[in-house]
């Protein structure tokens, strides 16, 4: 196998399809060469370098230099974090928003040549318990985290859109003043559905601009980037144009984004608890108004994220599967939303169901009877009582709905009991992606590291570990403030 192939399977390992691991391996060929002529390094200290950007720019984490070999044999004496680490988000109060400004503004001077106007963020979430429910019309609860996507514009008098990613190569110029559907999966089609979305609500979509995105969010965990895509672009197109929504058409459009030009029926969590985010409090979602509200995050309760980079992509079937198989156990009860059965017409009227549609309905109805059950624990701080529920809810998810993968089963099954986790579940849509683990705060690296070796041995690959906290919801940073009229 030669090299150009066994680079293209670790980016298809890490969730690329098939062309585009093709050309990432291609561009980090080229950008090897360049790196040995320019450093005076060894190929394959160059190569290295390179694969741990690739896979720790993939998990959020930000290496920061290379340490390689001249081709004299001279140390480069400059370090480089490993991409398997575990990475703390223990930082600094200030740190990570200020390092992910000052990154998301070079990269749009890099790429356009002049300063941004408006530089807004959102924050990605973890899904606490919840499953599905949101589209079904229940309750949901989520935590924004301190880890999200920045977007930095500026006008253009000329009509032209152009966007730029820190992970993807190139500018992508949009010239077609009509907002239309980019090919393929782009990530562009992101912020072009909320251009599409404004419209919808009665706004007015910037005409040209220059557009530049960062995250620091894990890809494929499960960890909503593409809600806080959604929600900063927005806030961003509503600064150039100085037009200010509340909080909820914020999510709105976002969700519009989402459901009608990405082509994704999810619900209002992601996007809402993007939006509604606050520090120290988890967001509660009735998902049937939809209203919104917080509920305090108790003290010395953490969150882990362990992230199996095994496939997650919510615009392939399965995603639709689930949904088109809810909305006919709600048929067949003869409820408007899913989340409407008791439990006592579901185990009265069962023999209507087909046994597919039976254990969908299983999981939505004991889903939000779990919503409730860790919201009444969370009041009376018993996290024990609220880890029992967040590892009920992954059961469900592996024997009723059938989101899970055996990775992440091996995930909960591995914390399930261990010191200091209360209880663990798959985060998101499910079909791969990572497990959350609700801990005390006495939980760290080392005990993370025991998770991760046993998941080495079983799987022969790696398992990424994010340690989160609790963050502010979507917010503008750098132009007009008035964009958000209320929370």
């Amino acid at each position: 196998m030669d090299e150009q192939i066994k680079i293209t399977e670790i980016f298809k390992k890490m969730g690329a399809g098939t062309r585009q691991a093709e050309s990432m391996a291609r561009q980090l060929i080229k950008r090897a060469d360049q790196l040995v002529e320019s450093r005076r390094c060894s190929r394959l200290a160059a190569m290295e370098y390179l694969l741990s950007l690739a896979v720790s720019g993939a998990e959020g984490i930000a290496p920061p230099g290379f340490e390689g070999t001249h081709a004299d044999g001279q140390s480069m004496n400059v370090k480089v974090s490993k991409p398997n680490d575990t990475v703390d988000a223990s930082r600094g109060a200030n740190q990570l928003p200020d390092s992910m400004r000052n990154r998301v503004e070079c990269l749009f001077v890099e790429s356009f040549g002049r300063s941004p106007s408006v530089v807004c963020r959102a924050p990605g979430r973890v899904e606490f318990v919840g499953n599905h429910t949101d589209y079904n019309g229940g309750p949901v609860l989520g935590a924004a985290v301190d880890r999200g996507v920045w977007v930095a514009v500026a006008p253009r008098a000329d009509g032209l859109r152009r966007f730029r990613s820190d992970q993807s190569e190139g500018v992508v110029d949009v010239e077609d003043p009509s907002i239309r559907r980019e090919g393929g999966s782009s990530w562009v089609n992101y912020p072009l559905g909320v251009l599409a979305a404004l419209k919808e609500f009665g706004l007015s979509a910037p005409e040209g601009f220059d557009y530049a995105v960062c995250a620091d969010l894990p890809v494929g965990a499960g960890l909503s980037s593409s809600a806080a895509i959604e929600l900063s672009s927005g806030l961003a197109f509503l600064g150039l144009t100085r037009q200010s929504v509340d909080r909820e058409t914020l999510v709105k459009i976002g969700r519009h984004a989402e459901n009608h030009f990405v082509g994704v029926p999810c619900g209002i969590l992601d996007q809402g608890v993007s939006g509604f985010g606050r520090k120290n409090q988890l967001v509660y979602i009735d998902c049937s108004g939809p209203t919104f509200d917080t509920v305090p995050m108790p003290e010395g309760a953490d969150f882990w994220i362990f992230n199996t980079h095994t496939k997650h992509a919510l615009v392939d079937g399965l995603y639709l599967a689930r949904h088109e198989e809810c909305l006919a156990a709600a048929r067949g009860l003869s409820v408007s939303q899913l989340a409407l059965a008791s439990e006592d017409l579901l185990e009265t009227q069962n023999t209507v169901l087909g046994p597919v549609e039976l254990k969908r309905a299983r999981h939505i109805v004991g889903e939000v009877a779990r919503v409730r059950g860790t919201i009444s624990a969370l009041a009376k701080n018993d996290l024990d009582e609220v880890g029992r529920l967040i590892t009920a809810s992954h059961r469900s998810s592996q024997t009723n709905f059938e989101n899970s993968t055996a990775e992440l089963d091996f995930l909960v099954d591995q914390l399930e009991g261990l010191p200091g986790v209360y209880g663990a579940r798959l985060t998101g849509g499910g079909f791969g992606g990572a497990v959350m683990a609700l801990t005390d705060d006495k939980f760290d690296a080392s005990a993370a590291e025991v998770i991760k070796s046993a998941y080495f041995a079983e799987y022969g690959a790696p398992c990424v570990v994010v340690h989160l906290r609790t963050a502010e919801g979507a917010e503008v940073v750098l132009g007009p403030q008035s964009t958000l009229s209320c929370r």
